[in-house]
């Protein structure tokens, strides 16, 4: 199974920029054929991204979705839009959403239905904070959230992405260790695969300020099958260099 590096350019781009980014990618596709790359955008963006890279290897998807399939839900983004845009991919349950906008591991679960039932494949993210971790309930929370979306999609466990991302991880220049990274990617694979026996086929992408420096180490791991990618994902160089390393 080819390694998956999804970019997730979180709140920034903006036209001009995002042209020379996603430009200066594609232009280095060439060097990257053994891995799987996508870029998760802001929503007004789906339509230049669209259609800039249709007809290229570089795949794209959202950074939400919303829980709902139509209505009165001002600001949402429901699957059938992002299907307008072509989007391969959505991220649903990032930490950021579950921390802000208060996202519960059952609504989250709604999401990656609604994101499957319009053809996309939900990202969907676990992981703990530095507290829980410190108190040894790794293990325990991220069941726990990835437990919500199983019961949810049934049978379509195979078809998810999943991504670790530890919290305390997430922008702080921290980074679990490989092994602590595999740890972690190990249970989950194996949840994974008591739900379904189609479930090797999951990519279980590590999302924890993973960059060019610490990218090869991380990904050698066994259950590591890509990436997450943060900030690295607004530097092409530092985006194809992980890509780089993700060598199946």
């Amino acid at each position: 199974m080819n390694k998956l590096i999804v970019g997730n350019w979180k709140m920034n781009g903006g036209m001009a920029s995002n042209e020379v980014l996603l430009g200066s990618i594609v232009d280095g596709l060439f060097s990257v054929s053994h891995a799987q790359l996508a870029v998760c955008v802001p929503a007004p963006y789906l339509a230049q991204v669209q259609t800039r890279l249709q007809g290229s290897a570089l795949a794209w998807g959202s950074q939400d979705v919303s829980a709902h399939e139509q209505g009165a839900f001002t600001g949402e983004v429901s699957a059938h839009m992002l299907k307008d845009f072509a989007c391969r991919y959505a991220i649903v349950g990032h930490s950021e959403r579950r921390q802000y906008h208060g996202e519960t591991d059952e609504v989250v679960a709604t999401k990656a239905q609604r994101a499957l039932a319009s053809g996309i494949t939900p990202i969907v993210c676990v992981g703990e904070t530095l507290a829980e971790r410190e108190a040894g309930q790794t293990e325990a929370v991220v069941k726990r959230q990835l437990a919500a979306v199983i019961h949810a999609v049934g049978h379509c466990t195979s078809e998810l992405v999943v991504a670790y991302e530890p919290v305390w991880a997430i922008g702080t220049g921290l980074t679990a260790t490989p092994e602590q990274a595999q740890q972690v990617h190990a249970v989950l694979r194996a949840q994974l695969m008591a739900a379904s026996q189609k479930a090797n086929r999951v990519h279980i992408l590590y999302g924890g300020s993973m960059n060019a420096a610490n990218a090869a180490s991380l990904l050698a791991q066994a259950d590591i099958d890509g990436g997450l990618i943060g900030g690295a994902s607004l530097k092409p160089a530092d985006f194809l260099s992980i890509a780089q390393s993700a060598k199946a």
